[in-house]
């Protein structure tokens, strides 16, 4: 391995600003504490939370870089594009996730009426209460709601009886293009980069498509070692960003302590045969 590959950074995970249950500076605490070297907050299409994400970071002497995640619809499936290492600043980035956001309260609401269908009531209300900002309710948050009110044992369960398509609160959305995500992320100075292609169930077909078509549009990237990839996925997307040119991304996709699968700084290290992202982006590291 190269000295690069085992550093210890975790470039994906979310704070109460999107739908996390930690404020960005609890989580640039508990990234510190488990050893995180390089860091970045990526909450679901809102950059709300970066500057007090980067004034924590280097506060503890963490390097930190600026991160979100985009929703995307490709192949009829929700994809999300990680960007690293932004101008958070950058107006048509700033326009672009506001519009991405849009559409999340009737798609809410869509939920709530289809979990009514089947006689859960009350649950636009109960899952606002779980939401720091109205903009970016999402079904995490209705499962949040659904595990309180004794409907399941846990989130996972959640999303497998109700959430996921074919079941009574699936509600797809239109999301941002493909092209339009990585274009607002490379023109804002960042590096775009595929999240978790393990979970996207895609045929080998959609998948190689998925990677031709963000390669088109200048994605550099692509999530190896991920909270919710197993050893056999690390080495299937090793061996794809090599095949593609990629570069490799490493990130728990960390929400809340006691839901995730994958604490702030526990992955493996990233196989050695690969080039870490955060080594092509160097220069937008940030450090006290």
């Amino acid at each position: 391995m190269t000295a690069t590959t085992v550093l210890n950074a975790d470039l994906h995970c979310h704070s109460l600003v999107s739908d996390g249950t930690l404020a960005p500076e609890a989580l640039a605490a508990r990234a510190k504490v488990n050893g995180v070297e390089l860091w970045a907050l990526t909450d679901h299409d809102e950059i709300a939370g970066q500057q007090r994400a980067r004034d924590a970071a280097l506060a503890l002497g963490l390097p930190w870089l600026s991160g979100v995640e985009v929703s995307v619809s490709f192949a009829g499936t929700t994809v999300h594009i990680v960007g690293l290492g932004f101008d958070v600043d950058d107006p048509e980035f700033v326009a672009g996730l506001a519009a991405t956001r849009g559409g999340r309260e009737q798609r809410a609401r869509d939920i709530a009426a289809g979990l009514a269908r089947v006689g859960i009531e009350g649950a636009y209300e109960g899952a606002l209460c779980y939401v720091s900002n109205p903009e970016l309710i999402s079904r995490t948050h209705f499962a949040r709601f659904l595990v309180e009110t004794g409907h399941c044992h846990d989130t996972h369960e959640v999303f497998r009886k109700f959430l996921t398509e074919g079941k009574p609160g699936f509600v797809a959305h239109r999301w941002a293009s493909l092209g339009d995500a990585v274009r607002w992320i490379t023109a804002a100075g960042g590096a775009a980069v595929i999240a978790h292609p393990g979970r996207y169930k895609f045929t080998p077909t959609e998948e190689y498509a998925l990677f031709t078509e963000f390669i088109a549009h200048g994605g550099r990237a692509v999530e190896v070692v991920t909270g919710s990839h197993t050893p056999a996925e690390y080495a299937k997307y090793a061996d794809m960003a090599i095949e593609f040119d990629l570069l490799a991304s490493r990130g728990s996709d960390f929400h809340d302590p006691d839901e995730s699968r994958t604490d702030l700084g526990a992955l493996p290290w990233l196989p050695g045969k690969l080039a870490p992202v955060w080594e092509a982006i160097e220069a937008r590291v940030q450090r006290a």
